[in-house]
This record gives C-alpha cells, sequence and structure tokens, in this order.
C-alpha cells in the first residue's frame, strides 16, 4: 500500500466542536488534504483530538478517504480494549487504519488484543511508537519480538539517533515508519530563522526551510513518513508541499547534516 509521502501530528487537535478554533483546524484540515495529505496520527491522550479529528472528517465528508493512525495508552488488558473501542466511536468508521502501542506501554499485552482484532478486520495494520531515545534499547527489542507493520520514532536533521540500529532495522523488517518531531520541537528553527536558504535549495525543490528538514527525514533509504503538527492553515499548505520535487540524494544528506551541526554547535 502506498500513502502520500507528509502526514499530520494532531497532539494540539483540541477544541470544542463547532467554535472558531474548530472551524481554523477545519482549515488546517482542508489545506492538508487539498494539498494531497491523507494520513492522520492522533491518540486519545492528545486532549479531545480524537474526537475533533472524527468530527472534521465526518463535516468534511473525507473519512473514506482518509488513512487515520492513532494509539492505545494503557498497561491492563481490558483497559486498553477499552480505550480502543472509545477510538472507533470518536473517528467513526468500523475499521481503524493503524493502532499503536503508544510509547510502548503495556506493549505485549495490547499487541496481543491488537493483532486479533487486525485477523478480524478491525485494524488494518499495528504498530509500536516512541519519541525518545531513551526508549531505543526497549523499542528495538519489541521490534524483534513481534510481528509489526508501523514503527513511529522521532527523527530529524538534527535528532539523527534513530539511523543507527532503528531506521536500519525497521528496513531490514520491510516496516513502515512514521517520523514524529521532525522539526525536533521547533529547535531548529531558532537556528535558521534569519538566515536564507542555501542555493542547493533550489536543487531539490525547496522554498523553504521547513520544507528542507522535511525532505531530508523523506529522504532516508528507509522510505519514512514525518507527520509534523500544526495548526495554522499555512503551515499545513507549507508541508504538505515537500511531497512536490526531488529529493537530497546522499552527498547533498551529508552536506545538510554539516551545516545544522554548524548551526546548532
Amino acid at each position: 500500500e502506498q500513502v502520500p509521502s507528509i502526514g499530520i501530528g494532531t497532539v494540539d487537535f483540541r477544541s470544542k466542536i463547532g467554535t472558531p478554533d474548530y472551524q481554523r483546524l477545519m482549515e488546517v484540515f482542508k489545506a492538508f488534504h487539498d494539498g494531497g495529505g491523507r494520513l492522520i496520527d492522533t491518540s486519545p491522550n492528545y486532549g479531545n483530538s480524537e474526537v475533533v479529528m472524527g468530527n472534521l472528517m465526518k463535516d468534511a465528508g473525507l473519512r473514506d478517504k482518509m488513512f487515520v493512525a492513532t494509539k492505545v495508552d494503557r498497561e491492563d488488558r481490558e483497559a486498553g480494549v477499552t480505550r480502543m473501542e472509545e477510538s472507533f466511536m470518536q473517528l467513526g468508521g468500523d475499521r481503524i487504519d493503524l493502532m499503536q502501542v503508544h510509547n510502548l506501554r503495556g506493549t505485549d499485552t495490547q499487541l496481543e488484543t491488537m493483532k486479533a482484532w487486525k485477523a478480524e478486520g478491525r485494524l488494518r495494520y499495528i504498530g509500536i511508537t516512541t519519541h525518545t531515545s531513551r526508549q531505543y534499547e526497549e523499542f528495538e527489542k519489541s521490534m524483534r519480538a513481534h510481528k509489526l507493520d508501523f514503527i513511529q520514532v522521532n527523527y530529524s536533521l538534527s535528532d539523527r539517533g534513530a539511523e543507527e540500529r532503528i531506521l536500519p532495522l525497521a528496513q531490514d523488517q520491510g516496516l513502515a515508519i512514521l517520523v514524529n518531531r521532525p522539526f525536533n520541537d521547533g529547535k531548529m528553527f531558532s537556528a535558521v530563522i534569519d538566515r536564507p536558504l542555501p542555493d542547493w535549495a533550489a536543487e531539490i525543490d525547496c522554498q523553504s526551510w521547513g520544507q528542507v528538514v522535511l525532505k531530508y527525514v523523506m529522504s532516508h533509504p528507509a522510505a519514512t513518513i514525518p507527520i509534523p503538527g500544526t495548526t495554522k492553515p499555512h503551515h499545513a499548505v507549507d508541508n504538505v508541499g515537500a511531497m512536490k520535487g526531488r529529493l537530497p540524494d546522499a552527498d547533498l544528506r551529508r552536506e545538510m547534516e554539516d551545516l545544522m551541526d554548524f548551526l546548532l554547535a
């Protein structure tokens, strides 16, 4: 299966339905979709973002057009079942594309349920997530212990630890990879905010530093899919714009790394 190479994270998609804030998030969602985006990553512990996303997709008539990923974040089996059933109700539809164990919480227990639900057709794919290098050792063990379809991990131009073992292992296992924190919580932008784009940015059809960073992530050989979060329509437009044009080759990737290391030194 192929999905467009930029997704959207929804950690800040929190609002009351029908309010101006909700309408602003609808503009973000439509900008993402109109630009070719299809993959949405959410979680029940992102406030009421599942409720918001479920309503946005319903109101826009796009539920069946989206690839919907969410998570389960409970240790206990029954609590996990309850949590996932709530996700079905809030997101709509009779099937969720991807269910992920959130930050390895109850991995073995939750994956047992998730594997059964996948066999029943309720879940299309299953996976595990982390957002910190502190979990990499345990994360790698879980990757080796379970038959997964996806992983989600933090990786960016200024946070490249995942490429040492996690990304190569995922590539060897044929796993799809979602990348959270591709902007490293915005830390990179403070280093480049007043800096013009390098000449080589035009060679990979980038019109912003955000696109430079996303194309770096996308160009990893493991075919990673960044899922940057945003609550601003123009940022959504810029992000999905990174799906167009050329990607950096291995030599340019090294040049990008050297530049970012220098700027953040």
